[in-house]
């Protein structure tokens, strides 16, 4: 995505094409806020460790489809930043609480902070087995899905 700058340079119809760009991007994953909302706090997939497996055999976690959907979608789209360690590494985020903080004082400016914490847990998911599932159960998903909608709400009103 785009990074935005401001300063003399920026005009209203360059921000503007911006927030259209990621409104354009954004209001698909939109869909999912709900159940993402619903189940927060809750646990979202089960261990399989039946039919065939022995005692000795790892047991891997089973997703919700509507999760794994939303995780395929967003995957999808240029929000995914593939150096999200970076992200973590120069604003030091190393706790849920410092995801929550940070996400709840991003501007337009931080969007590539929302970015980051957002592909996190979408890509480093296909790695860690559970890090879905916390991202729901902890609420960062939701949390990064309204700022996102809130920040391309206030610009939107304020470029008309």
């Amino acid at each position: 995505m785009k990074k935005v700058k401001y300063g003399m340079e920026q005009n209203r119809e360059n921000r503007q094409q911006v927030i259209q760009e990621y409104k354009a991007v954004v209001e698909p994953l939109l869909r999912y806020l709900p159940w993402l909302e619903k189940n927060a706090g809750r646990g979202v997939s089960y261990n399989y460790q039946g039919q065939g497996l022995s005692k000795s055999s790892i047991s891997f976690p089973v997703y919700d489809g509507t999760l794994l959907n939303f995780v395929k979608e967003a995957e999808a789209t240029p929000l995914m930043n593939r150096n999200y360690a970076y992200v973590y590494t120069r604003n030091r985020i190393r706790n849920h609480e410092d995801e929550r903080r940070l996400i709840a004082a991003a501007q337009l400016t931080e969007w590539d902070i929302l970015e980051g914490i957002l592909s996190k847990y979408v890509l480093e998911g296909r790695r860690k087995a559970n890090l879905w599932g916390e991202a729901v159960r902890e609420s960062i998903f939701v949390l990064v899905l309204r700022k996102m909608r809130q920040i391309i709400e206030y610009w939107d009103r304020a470029g008309k």
